[in-house]
């Protein structure tokens, strides 16, 4: 039997952006689709009604693959792709499988020979490096920094040097909660010259973009609380 596709669905990075994000290919395959795994199933529920899709929703299945629902056997989320179904996979926001636990559902699709899919919408983590102004052809994202104020310190250090060393952007990212403890270590760890880009509520109505030195950054430092961020250093 034919197996199905994984489709790779990126959702919004932020309300209101529903439009800036999804292509006529993307309406085209979320109502092709009726199985989704998913994060959360309310939010990817919103998501696609928000989107457009024309299936009822009393009418889809929706696999659950958030953190509470995870374990070492990942066939009952096969199942339909290896009956020939085709199936989309959904992020809690942005792209599937980049600094997210689908990761690992594309990677067992791969070992299955399922063919995946990836479709075009936003990453945050491209967008903030397309508008930092820092090197787009050598750069490193890192994912979450330590929580241990030492050890972080220590982190941020390594890879401002990396950027200096390597002429290659160092890009980070925290939980909302924590920016404005991550911000200030940055301002009190890197050099004056450095350059930091802050790239928050990307797509989003209230979205905040800027590069300029630590210098400059300590004289007016932002509140980023609770607000979806990216850092880049250079």
């Amino acid at each position: 039997m034919e197996k199905g596709v994984l489709y790779l669905i990126p959702v919004p990075l932020s309300e209101e952006a529903t439009q800036k994000s999804n292509t006529l290919f993307y309406l085209e395959t979320i109502n092709s689709i009726s199985t989704y795994i998913v994060e959360n199933e309310k939010t990817a529920r919103k998501f696609l009604k928000e989107a457009g899709i024309k299936i009822p929703q009393s009418e889809l299945t929706i696999h659950d693959y958030g953190k509470h629902k995870r374990n070492n056997n990942l066939a009952p989320f096969f199942k339909e792709l290896m009956e020939g179904k085709d199936v989309g996979l959904m992020s809690e926001a942005g792209c599937p499988g980049v600094a997210d636990p689908g990761a690992e559902i594309v990677a067992e699709a791969h070992k299955k020979g399922i063919k995946v899919v990836p479709l075009v919408g936003p990453s945050s983590i491209l967008l903030a490096l397309m508008a930092s102004g820092f090197n787009g052809q050598s750069f490193t994202f890192n994912g979450y920094l330590p929580i241990d104020k030492l050890e972080r310190s220590k982190r941020i250090k390594a890879l401002e040097q990396l950027a200096s060393s390597r002429k290659q952007t160092q890009i980070f990212i925290e939980t909302p909660f924590r920016n404005n403890p991550l911000l200030d270590e940055i301002l009190k760890s890197c050099n004056a010259n450095t350059k930091l880009c802050i790239a928050a509520n990307l797509t989003g109505p209230n979205e905040f973009i800027k590069t300029q030195t630590i210098y400059a950054w300590r004289k007016e430092k932002p509140d980023l609380h609770k607000q979806p961020a990216i850092f880049l250093i250079f």
